[in-house]
């Protein structure tokens, strides 16, 4: 059975650690930071642990609602494919700088890619 991202970034103190720095540089990030103003930070760190762990391979814990709920009232807000780039980009580097090959980040990154057109609602191309 081959090793899941989860396990090669170095699973839950890795997991946690990255979603404090992802956070950390959303929140300074003047493309998606406005998006953040009213949101309870604890609970989204927590709702977004638990969906990065189960995306990527790691134990399923994740009670949050689906991406197309979930982002609905973003959308409303102006919620478009700029904003999602920005949110990939910064993952990205956020898994840089914690060591990540740039093998599980383009994992990552197609994972996160995956979700786009439920997380912007719209119906998925075919």
């Amino acid at each position: 059975m081959s090793t899941s991202i989860y396990e090669k970034i170095g699973g839950e103190p890795a997991m946690a650690a990255a979603v404090e720095l992802f956070y950390r540089k959303v929140l300074s990030d003047d493309r998606v930071a406005h998006f953040f103003s009213d949101v309870d930070m604890d609970g989204q760190m927590a709702k977004q642990k638990g969906f990065l762990t189960m995306v990527t391979g790691g134990p399923n814990n994740y009670t949050g609602r689906n991406m197309r709920d979930a982002h609905a009232k973003l959308v409303v807000k102006g919620l478009d494919d700029g904003h999602v780039d920005a949110i990939i980009e910064l993952l990205g580097e956020t898994l840089k700088e914690l060591g990540v090959g740039d093998e599980e980040i383009q994992q990552v990154a197609a994972i996160a890619e995956s979700v786009r057109d439920d997380v912007l609602g719209r119906s998925s191309a075919s």
